[in-house]
């Protein structure tokens, strides 16, 4: 019962991803990461089908503030550090707005992360004041292998997704 639970809320996340692929400029970009050799995410998602009104184009302005990898989506600064912490890894993601990078700390943050078996996960990620940053541990992350990471983000009803992975 958990597991149609589970599929049917990725199936939905999917969709409402499509839809954000659709929905204006702002829409997701893929990102180059900055301190793995992984690939980028397949295209068996929504997302990952090129739509030249959608991207946002790599303008070589990427820059980490944090040590990971970077998307950048109109005025918007992504930021995606994934850290292994004893029995799964611990998913931070920096969201930052405009030239002055004004931290944005009432934005609605989901990680949809896909293992290298295959198997889908969803997790809320959490504003932390301490930090200034979203997050929360992705636990039985020890898998050797590939973790692709869509950022589901919604500020004030604007829907700014991004795409990350890495390597356990």
């Amino acid at each position: 019962m958990q597991l149609i639970r589970f599929l049917g809320a990725a199936i939905v996340g999917l969709g409402l991803l499509g839809l954000g692929a659709c929905g204006g400029s702002n829409a997701p970009t893929s990102s180059e990461p900055a301190n793995t050799t992984s690939s980028p995410p397949a295209a068996s998602s929504p997302e990952a089908s090129p739509n030249p009104a959608a991207a946002t184009e790599n303008t070589g302005s990427q820059t980490s503030k944090q040590g990971g990898q970077v998307v950048k989506a109109g005025d918007y600064h992504l930021e995606f550090v994934p850290s292994k912490e004893g029995d799964g890894t611990h998913l931070d993601f920096f969201l930052y707005k405009g030239a002055s990078t004004e931290v944005i700390p009432n934005a609605k943050v989901t990680a949809q992360v896909e293992f290298p078996d295959g198997t889908l996960k969803e997790l809320p990620l959490k504003y932390e004041p301490e930090g200034k940053h979203y997050g929360e541990k992705l636990p039985g992350a020890s898998a050797v292998g590939n973790y692709k990471v869509a950022i589901l983000t919604d500020v004030n009803g604007e829907k700014i997704n991004s795409r990350f992975s890495f390597k356990q």
